[in-house]
């Protein structure tokens, strides 16, 4: 009887080890992805120059021109490297605000983030 009683008891913890790591896989499942936006530049120009997203937003520059460009916060919050023909930036706007950005390379393109909760 002793020995049935052990089984029992292995089998209940493994029976409740499954259901935390199913639990814990659903609740991953679940979860949201982070939200992502998208800036084109091309011709000299930044496509959606003025683009809302919410806070947690990954917006993500593609450079579409066949000359290299830079993505630049006016307020120093974001700094590309300089992007060659394909080349992408990324960066995740954590707090609402309105970010400016411009080219370093070629000033007269700008752009703007808005952030709203």
């Amino acid at each position: 009887m002793t020995r049935g009683v052990k089984t029992l008891s292995f089998q209940a913890a493994v029976l409740v080890a499954c259901a935390l790591i199913i639990s814990t896989v659903s609740a991953i499942s679940r979860a949201a992805p982070a939200p992502a936006a998208a800036v084109s530049i091309d011709n000299f120009t930044f496509k959606a120059p003025l683009l809302t997203v919410k806070p947690g937003t990954t917006v993500t520059w593609t450079n579409g021109d066949d000359i290299p460009h830079t993505v630049v916060a006016k307020d120093g919050s974001f700094k590309s490297n300089v992007l060659d023909s394909g080349d992408r930036f990324s960066f995740t706007f954590a707090k609402p605000g309105q970010f400016g950005y411009f080219c370093s390379l070629h000033p007269h393109m700008t752009g703007t983030i808005v952030v709203k909760a």
